[in-house]
């Protein structure tokens, strides 16, 4: 595959949509942004590593981070997990609170705010300082054990978590949370603003597109079954209440997050990471959007 030539194309043909929509301005320290950027990465499985524009600028990944915590909560609690989490595209925003109240306090899906405040817990419970967990645990499958989180904008989207405390406060009423509001508050919002670049995101994301192992250890992640079970729901509920757009325009599971950046995968051959700041109305990258469609419609590679 001339990934190279595949990527220069793509970076040509984005560049109209580059910095159409609006930066996610209710995190302050995400505010000031410059949307006019883009950057692109494929990572096969080989190792291989292929960029296109800002590729190798850091970013605040945001929701992206709920993948990884998805994935270290189901190394610890198995098919359990789903006891507490549903596993159902919600057709909300992500920081909606519609359901939960008809639900009962479990929310659809580990990727909606309310999922991933449940899937924190679950990571507060089992390690002293959850957010460090994850960062340890997102750098070994990214092969960059120097990750950390931007301290700055923790203390920014902890600032303005209002939601998502009356999330976390209403699903422990229904005995859905079972540690301290403020401590699983103050683990996420950390998680969301771990510093990542396309590179990073793109190897650490091909252990699904390997079947559940990284490539770069060799470590067992999770089995192949779980690692198909966990891309289906990056399919169906990855990209917020646009999933089923974005899988009709796509066909690739993937991940977004507020801070523009998307990761997807092609299973067996490759991790990809692509970053642009500007959103649409769906909390998605417009121009990562346009990309992911245009990689699938040059390449002919998508999982149908």
């Amino acid at each position: 595959m001339d990934y190279r030539g595949i990527l220069d194309t793509i970076h040509a043909e984005v560049a109209p949509h580059v910095g159409v929509g609006r930066v996610a301005s209710y995190i302050p320290e995400l505010a000031g942004v410059e949307p006019a950027q883009f950057g692109m990465a494929i990572v096969d499985l080989a190792g291989g590593v292929h960029t296109v524009g800002d590729a190798r600028v850091p970013f605040s990944i945001q929701s992206i981070s709920k993948l990884f915590g998805l994935t270290l909560a189901f190394q610890l609690a198995g098919d359990t997990l789903w006891e507490r989490v549903g596993r159902e595209p919600s057709g909300n925003p992500f920081n909606s609170l519609v359901q939960l109240e008809r639900e009962n306090g479990k929310p659809r899906n580990p990727f909606i705010n309310a999922g991933a405040l449940v899937v924190t817990d679950m990571l507060c419970s089992r390690y002293t300082h959850a957010e460090n967990a994850l960062v340890q645990f997102t750098g070994r499958l990214a092969a960059n054990p120097a990750l950390d989180y931007d301290a700055r904008v923790a203390a920014s989207e902890l600032r303005t978590s209002h939601r998502n405390a009356a999330m976390a406060h209403f699903m422990k009423s229904f005995g859905n949370l079972h540690n301290p509001v403020d401590a699983v508050i103050d683990a996420y919002c950390k998680h969301c603003a771990i510093r990542m670049n396309c590179i990073d995101l793109a190897r650490a994301v091909a252990f699904l597109a390997n079947g559940g192992t990284n490539p770069w250890t060799g470590e067992r992640v999770l089995d192949a079954s779980s690692a198909k079970r966990l891309s289906a729901l990056m399919l169906t509920c990855g990209t917020y209440d646009a999933a089923g757009d974005f899988a009709f325009r796509v066909g690739l599971p993937a991940k977004s997050g507020v801070g523009g950046g998307i990761v997807a995968l092609l299973p067996g051959e490759c991790g990809i990471c692509v970053w642009s700041p500007a959103l649409e109305d769906s909390g998605n990258s417009h121009a990562g959007s346009v990309a992911l469609e245009r990689f699938t419609d040059l390449t002919g590679r998508s999982i149908f």
